[in-house]
């Protein structure tokens, strides 16, 4: 494997990040799974020693550091310690920019601290039952109200849905005239109107609360805008090259994690008087996951230090994306067969891995959308009148 070139201090920051998962995360994670919720005692644990919100100020309560690949490192981390369940990568490198990016100074002072010390939780609304990946869909609605806005809507498949104390929720506010006029809306957990439905039961990912989220004449104040009422829209997709490339760390690490495992289990395991390990057969597909898997993360690493420049872009994270969360799919599967009768008991970590490899070729955009993104940039001219909705 080549040299994947982190600092000192970040490999020091891996070591401690790694014991913290050990210690705080992953002795929790069945019950978590049983309960179909992670425990809040575990963003304040995380917050605690740091690991929330690192990139924020270090007077919003972050380490200041911009630097993604510390986060990458974190995301990587969580993936192959399979704590994939607690939410805290959204929470701290998805949902919080926004309030960094598209907020005023009093939303960051008021918001920011808290998130970084694991207090406030944080959630992302778009998603609608009728709506996936076409934004421009939605059909929740804010009406400006004078010295507010009035929120109306229906949310599903929220991560952090039931945890969450600060939801950043998506809403035309211009639909009969304008459907790509959207604003961003910070809606807190008491705010009457608000309520919470099921916490959602799912093939995989068990630990994660996700939940339906209703809106009814919510009252938003003025101060819980983000930015402009009418370019949500654009702030959206500003955010989903990082999102993408947030992704494609996890899901090569998770299957960085299912092929180790199996390493060791073919090691192990006899057929016909000697290890699987022994047979051709499980050496070929073992050298052809290696060899993806090594691909892969140059090209991961690549789009890391592209997006440190702010160069990386919407195509080739679409590219990181689609690639990884397939080629993620291809290593489990592959995993599982060598494992035999015993992947398919979920006492096996990599029954767990099948399951929850299944949603990434879906989330942030189904591996069909990412197809599109990267066909229109081949095929900029034909695609020029098109405006992106992905």
């Amino acid at each position: 494997m080549l040299n994947r070139s982190f600092t000192h201090e970040q490999v020091q920051f891996r070591s401690a990040y790694r014991k913290f998962l050990a210690k705080e995360i992953v002795p929790h994670l069945e019950d978590w799974r049983n309960a179909g919720i992670v425990d809040r005692d575990a963003f304040k644990k995380a917050g605690e020693q740091g690991y929330l919100l690192i990139w924020a100020d270090e007077k919003y309560g972050g380490m200041g550091d911009r630097d993604f690949r510390f986060e990458q490192i974190i995301i990587e981390e969580t993936a192959y310690a399979m704590a994939g369940d607690w939410a805290n990568t959204l929470h701290s490198r998805l949902v919080a920019p926004y309030i960094d990016r598209f907020g005023n100074e009093e939303q960051k002072m008021r918001f920011l601290p808290r998130c970084a010390s694991g207090e406030t939780i944080l959630a992302i609304a778009m998603t609608e039952p009728d709506v996936g990946s076409d934004l421009a869909g939605m059909r929740a609605t804010a009406q400006d109200k004078g010295d507010h806005f009035l929120l109306n809507g229906t949310k599903t498949y929220i991560t952090n849905g039931i945890n969450s104390d600060l939801v950043v929720v998506a809403a035309k506010t211009d639909p009969d005239n304008n459907p790509h006029s959207v604003g961003l809306f910070l809606v807190e957990r008491d705010m009457p109107g608000f309520e919470r439905g099921r916490n959602l039961k799912k093939m995989g990912m068990k630990g994660q609360d996700t939940a339906e989220l209703f809106f009814h004449d919510v009252k938003v104040p003025k101060s819980n805008v983000l930015g402009d009422p009418t370019q949500g829209f654009v702030y959206l997709m500003q955010g989903l090259a990082e999102e993408r490339l947030i992704g494609a760390s996890g899901f090569l690490s998770a299957a960085q994690h299912a092929f180790d495992i199996t390493v060791d289990f073919v090691k192990q395991r006899q057929a016909f008087g000697k290890p699987l390990s022994k047979f051709q057969n499980t050496q070929f597909k073992m050298a052809e996951l290696r060899t993806e898997l090594d691909v892969a993360q140059v090209y991961i690493d690549q789009c890391v230090a592209a997006h440190n420049e702010d160069q990386l872009t919407a195509e080739d994270a679409a590219k990181a994306k689609l690639y990884t969360s397939e080629v993620q799919g291809r290593v489990v599967d592959e995993c599982l067969q060598l494992h035999g009768g015993a992947g398919y008991m979920d006492e096996y970590p990599i029954s767990h891995h099948y399951t929850g490899a299944r949603i990434t070729r879906i989330f942030a955009g189904t591996s069909e959308i990412m197809k599109l993104i990267i066909s229109r940039d081949i095929f900029a001219d034909e695609f020029a009148p098109f405006n992106d909705r992905s």
